[in-house]
């Protein structure tokens, strides 16, 4: 049966009609869901006895860019959380400045697109509020998480830094988290340090980590390949 599969190798062309029409289902799925759920409805919550490993780390696991070495030996205390572009107010938060605010946790699955899932207790500062405080100007439709000091790709001409998005309805739900704490700790380079994006809806690709700057913005087109993020725009949703 496995012997034909290559019939197939037609849909990795993103301008084949057979895919388009494929896509455009997953755009169907996506706003029935929203249609049926609502803006604010929250992802399953689980119970602390069911935390029965650490998070597994995936993919990138200790950044070596330049900038993000030089706050690692710093335990991070120089590092600051930018919200820019499409706002009437730009913010900086330092690592404490965000850890001094008012938390939230939360006991989630992390589902993995690879098929793995990991149960977790999430600590951090709500994205939603800060947004909030930075004014988000009229016409945002979308938040992107850009500027990742994760160097997921190496070329010859330079590191290729990890981004990702979402709309501005899952930025603005409460469970998503500027996560700091992880399991009742600090959250360890591995997971993402300092702060890692939890949006519990979405698949782990979509919460990058560590964060560095958030930008509000009305198109994606501009970033990347213009799909949404590093995977999209190797063909994931």
């Amino acid at each position: 049966m496995l012997a034909d599969c290559d019939q197939f190798d037609f849909l990795e062309s993103k301008d084949n009609q057979v895919r388009w029409v494929i896509e455009q289902a997953n755009v169907l799925t996506y706003r029935a869901q929203r249609a049926l759920i609502g803006d604010q409805a929250l992802a399953h919550k689980y119970a602390a006895s069911e935390i029965r490993q650490g998070q597994r780390p995936n993919r990138s696991t200790d950044p070596t860019t330049p900038e993000y070495m030089f706050l690692k030996g710093q335990d991070f205390a120089s590092r600051k959380l930018k919200i820019t572009s499409m706002v009437e107010r730009p913010l900086e938060f330092t690592l404490d400045e965000l850890r001094n605010m008012p938390s939230r946790s939360q006991i989630t699955r992390h589902d993995c697109v690879e098929g793995w899932s990991c149960i977790a207790k999430w600590t951090g500062t709500q994205l939603g509020p800060l947004l909030n405080m930075a004014r988000v100007k009229s016409g945002v439709q979308f938040c992107v998480y850009i500027y990742c000091f994760d160097n997921i790709q190496r070329t010859l001409s330079g590191d290729i830094l990890y981004y990702e998005s979402s709309d501005l309805v899952d930025a603005d739900r409460p469970q998503t988290l500027l996560s700091y704490g992880l399991n009742n700790k600090i959250l360890l380079v591995r997971n993402g340090a300092p702060v890692r994006l939890r949006i519990e809806w979405a698949w782990g690709y979509k919460q990058p980590k560590y964060l560095h700057t958030i930008e509000p913005v009305d198109d994606l087109s501009s970033f990347g390949k213009g799909k949404s993020g590093y995977w999209p725009d190797f063909g994931y949703d």
